[in-house]
């Protein structure tokens, strides 16, 4: 399947046993390395079952599935874990953070769970990380004394603490105001464009999906179109 972070050739997705539900019907898509791509939808176009799909947290009926040049077919559940937590990053639009540890200490969760244990150098990365995102003074904030813009930021920092090549943003601008959802998006096109990580975003602000160098739009399960754009 090459060398794009992510390939799906003639996915389809099925619910249900005596009655079934297609919801995905022959997804085809290829994410280069380096991409800024909006994924778009109305609701029930099956935009949330390709994300769970991509993001190896479901399996599709029928297809192929390649996630950082890895064929996804053959994995057990351990070795989907694996390659999720080794090639994906993930920010959502309700960020998630874990309230009783600070921002440097939720940045540092990935890290943890991929080691097993903590070690010396997770922290200066965590940091590191946070102060790329403008929130080097908040490193030791818990997420109820910062805003939700800040605890957003946090959440990007949180998807980008192993370098994956891939980062899923579903609707990570959803509950912002527009100027925070600005800076949200700016903070995401700078680790795209000086860090090289792809970046896939569910969403359904067409301001947003406009200032993407790609906009995919799925509607009824297949992708109806997919166009390049001159991005801002």
């Amino acid at each position: 399947m090459g060398d794009a972070v992510l390939q799906l050739e003639g996915v389809h997705k099925s619910f249900g046993t005596k009655v079934v539900t297609e919801v995905l019907k022959g997804i085809d898509l290829r994410v280069e390395r380096g991409e800024f791509a909006a994924l778009v939808g109305p609701s029930g176009s099956g935009k949330s079952t390709l994300l769970n799909i991509i993001g190896l947290l479901d399996r599709p009926t029928q297809g192929r599935l390649a996630v950082a040049g890895e064929e996804t077919t053959a994995l057990d559940d351990a070795g989907l874990t694996r390659l999720r937590g080794r090639a994906l990053g993930f920010v959502f639009q309700f960020h998630h953070l874990l309230p009783g540890l600070s921002a440097c200490e939720n940045v540092m969760m990935p890290l943890i769970a991929a080691r097993g244990r903590t070690a010396d150098e997770m922290r200066p990365r965590a940091v590191a990380l946070l102060a790329r995102v403008g929130l080097a003074e908040k490193a030791e904030s818990r997420p109820s004394e910062m805003s939700g813009g800040q605890q957003q930021r946090v959440a990007i920092a949180r998807a980008l603490a192993l370098s994956p090549p891939l980062v899923l943003a579903d609707e990570p601008t959803g509950n912002l105001d527009t100027k925070t959802a600005d800076q949200i998006f700016g903070v995401m096109r700078e680790f795209n464009r000086e860090l090289g990580v792809a970046f896939l975003i569910v969403t359904h602000d067409p301001r947003l999906a406009a200032r993407c160098d790609r906009t995919i739009d799925l509607v009824d399960g297949r992708i109806v179109s997919d166009r390049r754009q001159t991005a801002t």
